[in-house]
């Protein structure tokens, strides 16, 4: 970012163009400490009336942003061009599918059942105590501070997975604009306003806090009115979140997706008679979108022999073929150059790097090898680099797949490619992988996760702070809920949902 400095003017800043390093027009004031206070004040009022409104007026208020974004596509797309150097396919379709997340959330809540209401009727004649009529039912937390992901200006943003989910279970959102798109931000937060005016909400129910740095972030989380935190982001920037959150006189829950290395297993029947399309679809994976995805295939567990060796160097040609792609902004970039030399001092061998580039934020494709038995020593080996890397590392025997697995970190997928007679001797290596991953995949690859009710995008620490939970599909909501027992009520004070 650049800041402006003009003399006695609120500080501002500008977004910066990552293909050729030009600040964009216009300025956009940092959110002051006194705004922020009001931010959540407002939010807090907000929530009173919010949470109590039928699920089918906030339906209402959710499908109304989807059309808005829809409708502005056109200007969300080249504004988020300029500022994140992704190309227009790829925004137009993450506009689309933040759109369908927000109709996906308002068709769930359009009738109670997603509330999961229990009734457990009480009998005034048990003895020797009578039994009291209890009846649970889910409630929205309150006021929700969403922080947007500099990766994806829509779909993990101001309108985003986190947002849907927040509004969808009744809480007011506070949006955090990532610092490298705040001109798309604050296209997207006057849709979301829009929509929210249109369809008679309560003031407050959404807002937007910009800032270029750390400070209106931290400030936020600090906020008293805040009751739960939603990141996507790296694991040093949702450990200092969660720091925050635990240190409040009211500690609160903060959902934090924070990356994974994303290994991918391929067992050696699949290497011998699909090596080449493996590699294929592999390069496509690990580089794809210049790698900058939560869910890029970091590490490949490859089998030693011809058919690894084989299917090594196709995926090398392939990588050495590949281009350098602009990066998201120059920080990201800086990153990706720190990770590519941490292999290197661990002991990775490079097999092959893609053509460079001179552009600012070039990121180019690397491939690197290592043997399993050196990861295993080395932990460094295994930290996700955020770019288009991969790290391939040799096995030479079955059992080391297990132990592999048994040490990892928490991760938010692990893949099997593997041919259908090699898998029924792979259910112990499941079983592992389902203790250290959220989504566990069968000859496809993590990149590309679908957006629907059985989705689990999470995992166990340090792929997320919670692995109870998910960032995509619909139980994203339960995070921002608790449950509330009620005994001995009459009929007229429960909520609609336990009065059957």
């Amino acid at each position: 970012m650049t800041r402006a400095a003009e003399p006695g003017a609120a500080r501002a800043f500008r977004a910066v163009d990552p293909t050729t390093g030009e600040a964009l027009e216009p300025a956009f004031a940092v959110t002051t400490p006194g705004e922020l206070r009001e931010l959540g004040r407002r939010a807090r009022a907000a929530f009173r009336r919010y949470a109590r409104l039928p699920g089918h007026e906030r339906a209402a208020f959710l499908r109304a942003v989807a059309d808005g974004l829809d409708a502005a596509a056109d200007e969300l797309v080249a504004r988020a061009t300029r500022e994140t150097a992704l190309p227009e396919a790829r925004l137009r379709g993450e506009v689309s599918r933040t759109s369908g997340q927000l109709r996906m959330f308002a068709g769930l809540i359009e009738d109670d059942a997603w509330l999961g209401a229990r009734v457990d009727p009480g009998d005034p004649a048990r003895q020797p105590a009578p039994k009291p009529d209890v009846r649970a039912v889910r409630r929205p937390l309150g006021p929700v501070a969403v922080f947007g992901a500099s990766n994806f200006p829509f779909a993990f943003s101001v309108a985003g997975g986190d947002t849907a989910a927040a509004l969808a279970a009744g809480c007011p959102v506070i949006a955090k604009a990532h610092p490298g798109h705040p001109g798309t931000s604050r296209l997207v937060a006057d849709v979301v306003l829009a929509a929210a005016e249109r369809t008679g909400m309560p003031a407050g129910v959404f807002a937007l806090a910009l800032d270029d740095g750390h400070a209106v972030g931290a400030a936020l989380v600090q906020l008293p009115e805040v009751k739960a935190v939603a990141f996507t982001g790296s694991r040093a920037g949702g450990e200092a979140l969660m720091r925050l959150a635990a240190a409040r006189p009211e500690p609160v829950p903060v959902y934090a997706e924070m990356g994974s290395v994303n290994p991918v297993f391929v067992l050696p029947e699949a290497a011998r008679r699909r090596g080449d399309a493996i590699a294929e679809d592999l390069h496509a994976s690990f580089t794809l979108g210049v790698g900058q995805f939560c869910t890029n295939p970091g590490v490949v567990l490859l089998p030693t022999g011809a058919a690894g060796d084989a299917l090594a160097a196709r995926l090398a040609e392939l990588t050495r073929a590949g281009q350098a792609g602009t990066m998201l902004n120059a920080r990201v970039c800086e990153l990706y150059q720190q990770g590519r030399e941490r292999l290197r001092a661990a002991g990775a061998e490079l097999l092959a790097e893609g053509a460079a580039s001179a552009g600012p934020t070039a990121g180019t494709p690397t491939l690197w090898q290592a043997p399993l038995d050196a990861a295993m020593a080395r932990p460094e080996l295994l930290t996700e680099v955020f770019g288009p890397s991969t790290l391939l590392l040799r096995y030479a025997r079955a059992e080391q797949l297990l132990a592999f697995a048994d040490a990892l970190e928490g991760q938010l997928t692990a893949t099997l490619q593997a041919e259908a007679e090699e898998l029924p001797a792979q259910a112990e290596l499941v079983e592992a992988l389902a203790d250290r991953a959220g989504r566990l995949i069968v000859n496809q690859f993590p990149t590309g996760v679908e957006v629907g009710p059985a989705m689990v995008h999470g995992g166990p620490w340090p792929a997320t702070s919670d692995g109870r939970g998910t960032s995509v599909g619909t139980l994203a909501i339960d995070r921002f809920t608790r449950w509330v027992a009620y005994q001995n009520f009459p009929r007229e004070l429960l909520p609609p949902a336990l009065r059957g």
